[in-house]
């Protein structure tokens, strides 16, 4: 991801002033740094991997200084700076590489994994693959990490880790991790919601298209050139509605609770972050719960 310093934000005539540069007061800027938010001028500002630190976060992660006001370092939506900020990204490509495999070696397996909300058999005999109406809920979190091509699980994999890692430098690991989860499960609701009760989905699109909606979100807030994510997005969707086969319902719940989640992570303010970030989760959790239990009571 390119980064531009954005320009600085003119507040002539909204009564609002605008920041300082802590260490030159009297210039006025828009830029604050991802660590510690203390506002910093163009002269001031590092580049980072997401955004921009000023010096003294810079000389603490180096161990050549500290300054009290940075001594917690945290990144844009308050979460822990971590040595390794693409870690939990890791790791969920090692879970859907290794289901990926072990599907492969035991195809029946997919069969028992895949998002299904009810069986062709009203009344299967006891040992047949049954649907989520039928109990089996957890094919809506199974189903997040199932791919049956090559071609799925590359595209998917890319999409992961290219827009995987810059969110969780800028979201740190729980909040991002919670993204791609809720993600994930809103598509794998939605999917159970609008497909047909015995059409098989693998949703594990869910969560990357729940990235890309994030990834959108964290551009515009950094005043990024937000032309390049939304072409890339408007590409995959011509994909999913003009290629046969794609459960396109899984995209679009990704991609509105990935949006959805990414607004209440970098745009709650300050004083009251934490609450507003879990609350914004819980809403779509919440959602998603809500959308399961009406389908499976119209189906059963």
């Amino acid at each position: 991801m390119d980064q531009q310093p954005p320009g600085d934000r003119a507040a002539a005539g909204s009564g609002v002033p605008t920041p300082t540069c802590y260490r030159h007061p009297d210039r006025e800027t828009g830029i604050s740094c991802t660590r510690c938010e203390r506002p910093v001028c163009p002269e001031c500002m590092v580049s980072a991997s997401v955004g921009f630190q000023c010096p003294d976060c810079v000389r603490q992660g180096s161990g050549t200084g500290h300054h009290p006001a940075a001594s917690r370092p945290r990144t844009l939506a308050g979460g822990t700076v971590a040595a390794d900020p693409r870690l939990v990204t890791k790791i969920l490509l090692g879970i859907n590489l290794a289901v990926f495999l072990l599907v492969t070696v035991r195809p029946g397996l997919v069969g028992d994994l895949t998002l299904l909300g009810r069986a062709w058999d009203p009344s299967p005999p006891p040992g047949s693959i049954e649907g989520v109406a039928e109990g089996q809920w957890y094919r809506l979190v199974t189903s997040m990490f199932l791919h049956q091509e090559l071609m799925h699980i590359g595209f998917n994999m890319l999409g992961l880790w290219w827009l995987g890692g810059q969110l969780e430098a800028a979201l740190g690991r729980s909040r991002y991790l919670a993204l791609y989860l809720l993600s994930g499960f809103a598509g794998s609701a939605l999917t159970y919601l609008i497909a047909a009760q015995n059409q098989p989905s693998l949703g594990a699109s869910g969560a990357v298209y729940g990235l890309f909606g994030a990834t959108a979100v964290l551009m515009r807030r950094m005043n990024y050139d937000m032309r390049p994510v939304l072409v890339l997005l408007a590409l995959n969707l011509v994909f999913t509605f003009t290629w046969g086969g794609i459960a396109w319902e899984a995209h679009v719940g990704g991609l509105i609770a990935g949006v959805a989640i990414a607004v209440g992570m970098v745009h709650a303010p300050r004083e009251r972050r934490t609450a507003v970030q879990a609350g914004t989760c819980a809403l779509v959790l919440l959602a998603s719960l809500g959308i399961i239990v009406a389908r499976t009571i119209a189906l059963t």
